[in-house]
């Protein structure tokens, strides 16, 4: 059994058990308890799980569901998501996505884009766009997170080095009340924040449910966005977060509102 699937099945008993205990683990599949260890130390390095003395529990809020599972959560707020977050894109520029099920709703609302550099650590992105016209595709390079096509690690932050895009759009697992950004794999924060670094215009697509999530790394501020496309009015002290920063935020479908700030 490949290492992904091994760690996918002890997520999902996590899921159903609540906890699980590397003993137990080890004699299931028939593997050390050392390896099994090293399993639970790269799930929860991963914010997945909690290791706990001979064995892991479930993070309670932080359920990070399989992608496809996700992809179908939200989505008519998703799609109008991404067909607001393209609007912003005009022709003839070069642009950043990063892994997510949102950002894969830009890409498909950008394929009547002409003349666009695409780059992103989503392989979906990449295939969805395949055969699209006036479009230079770029595949970062890294190791391949099997559950999802994420390119991830040094070798994409790297890789993203090398560009200085003018647009770059990026999803997140979570966001807190008070303007953090946030997401589950430390890995892959290090590329969303290299995405970041390396745009000249950051536009953040993220639907409401995101506020319900909690996840333990940090990505960035709202402040560090020059773009926040929704589907629903965040909370008031996110809108605050936003308005100090000068963040844009856009209701899809509604359009950019005025902040109030709080009194």
């Amino acid at each position: 059994m490949k290492i992904e699937e091994r760690q996918k099945q002890i997520l999902d008993l996590l899921r159903v058990q609540g906890g699980v205990e590397v003993e137990d683990l080890a004699e299931r599949f028939d593997l050390t308890t050392q390896t099994i260890r090293q399993d639970l130390r790269e799930l929860d390095e991963r914010g997945l799980l909690k290791r706990t003395h001979g064995g892991a529990r479930r993070v309670a809020s932080v359920a990070n569901r399989d992608y496809s599972e996700r992809r179908a959560i939200q989505g008519p707020g998703k799609r109008a998501i991404g067909k607001m977050a393209a609007s912003l894109i005009p022709n003839n520029c070069s642009i950043t996505l990063n892994i997510g099920t949102t950002t894969e709703q830009v890409a498909r609302a950008l394929e009547a884009h002409k003349d666009l550099m695409v780059i992103s650590n989503n392989i979906n992105i990449i295939t969805q766009l395949l055969g699209s016209t006036s479009k230079d595709l770029v595949l970062m390079g890294g190791r391949v997170r099997q559950s999802d096509g994420a390119g991830v690690g040094e070798d994409a932050v790297e890789f993203i080095s090398r560009y200085k895009v003018d647009y770059a759009i990026i999803g997140a697992s979570a966001l807190d009340s008070d303007g953090a950004l946030l997401d589950f794999d430390a890995r892959e924060v290090s590329v969303a924040r290299a995405i970041l670094k390396n745009a000249r215009m950051r536009i953040l697509v993220a639907d409401a449910s995101k506020f319900e999530v909690n996840a333990p790394v940090r990505i960035c501020e709202i402040g560090d966005i020059d773009f926040f496309v929704t589907d629903a009015l965040p909370p008031q002290s996110f809108a605050d977060a936003a308005a100090e920063g000068q963040t844009k935020i856009i209701v899809a479908e509604t359009g950019e509102f005025n902040v109030v700030r709080s009194a």
